[in-house]
């Protein structure tokens, strides 16, 4: 069973963040140049919200006068759904599924430590599925074997 542990290990640890007090253009801007969905939101206390494309759009849509200089603090979510490291990937994908959400801060400690987001969890589940239909052709086909 793959744990977050296991699937940070692979990805590595590196957390493009930001802090409330940075304008949403900023959120942008940095999630454009990481090519990533969402920024978890830090200040000096740590985890405070995390701000996402889809947390911009929804601004979008309910605004008239759309202002990107706002702050992320005004846009962000502020209950974030968290994994910890000994999470599994099973366990990403409920709550993922049951918060419609497509990143999971990781906290150990209460320390920000990772984010996984929905397509890591799938990469880590499919790669799982594969190696077990692997070692499970190998025993079948193993010594002994006579089709």
């Amino acid at each position: 069973m793959i744990t977050v542990r296991n699937l940070m290990q692979r990805k590595g640890h590196h957390v493009w963040q930001i802090e409330p007090h940075k304008s949403i253009f900023d959120a942008l801007r940095l999630m454009t140049q990481k090519d990533i969905g969402a920024l978890p939101v830090v200040d000096s206390s740590g985890l405070v919200g995390i701000i996402s494309e889809r947390d911009i759009i929804k601004l979008l849509a309910q605004e008239d006068g759309f202002s990107a200089e706002k702050d992320v603090a005004q846009v962000m979510t502020k209950e974030v759904i968290t994994a910890n490291p000994d999470s599994t990937i099973e366990d990403c994908m409920q709550l993922m599924t049951t918060y419609n959400i497509r990143h999971l801060p990781v906290l150990e400690s209460d320390a920000l430590i990772g984010i996984v987001s929905i397509g890591d969890v799938i990469k880590a589940f499919i790669d799982d599925r594969d190696e077990t239909i692997s070692h499970l052709e190998d025993y079948i086909s193993g010594p002994g074997y006579i089709p």
